[in-house]
């Protein structure tokens, strides 16, 4: 099957590589200029990806891994086309806090006071007039989320002193932001695939870790690794009272991709945070370490509005960001120590390669390279009945891959084997 894949910041560029792996002809496009250096000798590339239209023709498919592209796919498919991915409405949730908030009321889900903000001035303003501990998050994926702050304070001092810092730098003066309400509980997230009219293969859940440090210690990062299982059991307390709730208002979207929800769970509810209307990242790397169906049948079938019975396996999984400085942080290619040094496998065996993905890795002279300055290189996986076990797999792998100045959280999965037991009391287990 011919595969057009568009990317803008190769959030599931590696699911395109699994693609041709997987025997189909994929051509990938990637929309940031500043990451198309990467899977160079690893995939088909190419620069403009509506001239690839007539090549992958309506029997083809066209998978978009993020937000942003609602519009286009929408007349891509009533042009006739396959396309797995968002819809105008759908992606609405995740780009439009706000919006997000009034849908999840409206379809009866818990929530709590959460405003966007076009000016870091405004945000201030209102933080001043409504004093209380409040979460300071940036409203648009795509920008780096060291700008996210969780506030101690009750009358919200040291969110209004963050956000009069952000105010004076220049990188972030201009940034749009939301503010929400703090809430005391354990994070958590539930998700589905979505095909048009109606949920597709079993419910995920999920626990992630954002802090730079181990104990959940530091800044916020975009992630450093996530743990996950899958289910079939739709009369689970969490699914019920979130996921299952959006699928009268998703019907009515054209939504045909990965749908999730990320909350704050405790005694009284789920309080919804924030939606994820795309491929989420590193989870999609955690997927393909659960499915055991091709991922080429699977999301032709959800883009075609079918139903797929998707095959997978039991147990909890554990993923890891495998990085480089200046991760988390931003900086330009040419201060960048590691990009183009090499990316040593030599004592990964050929099973433990499976359980490898890649995110900032080319091919050069049959060598793999470290090919991008943002420091996301690669994801590592690992699946058991276990928790401890999954982390054995993963982290054993890890040990083996050499990239200079490489490091990663080595406790993904530790806080929910405390919070389990609290969990399970409030019925989410």
């Amino acid at each position: 099957m011919n595969i057009l894949f568009v990317s803008n910041d190769l959030i599931g560029g590696n699911v395109a590589y699994l693609l041709k792996k997987e025997g189909h002809n994929v051509r990938l496009f990637i929309d940031d200029n500043n990451r198309r250096e990467n899977f160079e000798n690893l995939v088909e590339k190419t620069e403009d990806w509506k001239k690839e239209l007539s090549w992958v023709g309506k029997d083809g498919l066209i998978v978009f891994d993020d937000v942003g592209y609602g519009k286009i796919q929408d007349d891509l498919r009533k042009d006739g086309y396959t396309v797995f991915g968002g819809s105008e409405l759908g992606e609405r949730l995740e780009r439009d806090r706000d919006f997000g908030q009034k849908i999840f009321r409206e379809q009866g889900l818990q929530t709590v006071t959460l405003k966007d903000f076009d000016t870091i001035q405004s945000a201030i303003a209102f933080v001043k007039n409504n004093p209380r501990a409040w979460v300071i998050k940036q409203n648009d994926h795509h920008y780096s989320k060291v700008s996210n702050y969780v506030g101690e304070f009750d009358d919200g001092r040291d969110v209004i002193d963050m956000l009069e810092n952000y105010a004076r730098n220049p990188r972030t003066t201009d940034q749009k932001i939301s503010l929400h309400q703090k809430i005391i509980g354990v994070e958590m997230g539930v998700g589905r695939y979505f095909n048009g009219t109606d949920w597709v293969g079993p419910i995920e859940f999920n626990i992630e870790y954002p802090r730079f440090f181990p104990g959940d210690i530091g800044p916020l990062t975009s992630e450093m690794g996530t743990l996950a299982w899958y289910s079939d059991d739709e009369n689970n307390r969490f699914y019920r009272d979130v996921l299952q709730k959006l699928k009268p208002f998703l019907s009515t979207t054209g939504f045909r991709g990965d749908f999730e929800v990320n909350c704050i769970v405790n005694e009284s509810g789920a309080y919804p945070l924030e939606a994820t209307a795309r491929f989420g990242s590193p989870i999609v790397h955690l997927q393909t370490e659960i499915h055991d169906s091709p991922w080429g049948e699977f999301l032709y079938a959800v883009a075609r509005g079918e139903q797929y019975d998707l095959r997978w396996k039991r147990g909890y999984g554990i993923v890891v960001v495998g990085a480089v400085p200046p991760f988390p942080y931003i900086e330009e290619r040419s201060r960048s120590l590691v990009c183009g040094a090499r990316v040593f496998f030599d004592k990964c065996s050929k099973e433990e390669l499976k359980h490898i993905h890649f995110e900032e890795v080319s091919e050069r002279d049959g060598c793999y390279i470290v090919s991008d300055c943002r420091g996301y290189v690669l994801y590592v996986t690992g699946l058991s009945e276990k928790v401890s076990l999954a982390q054995e797999k993963a982290y054993g792998i890890l040990k083996k891959i050499c990239i200079p100045k490489l490091f990663y959280r080595n406790d993904i999965g530790e806080s929910f084997l405390k919070n389990e037991n609290k969990l399970r009391q409030w019925g989410y287990l």
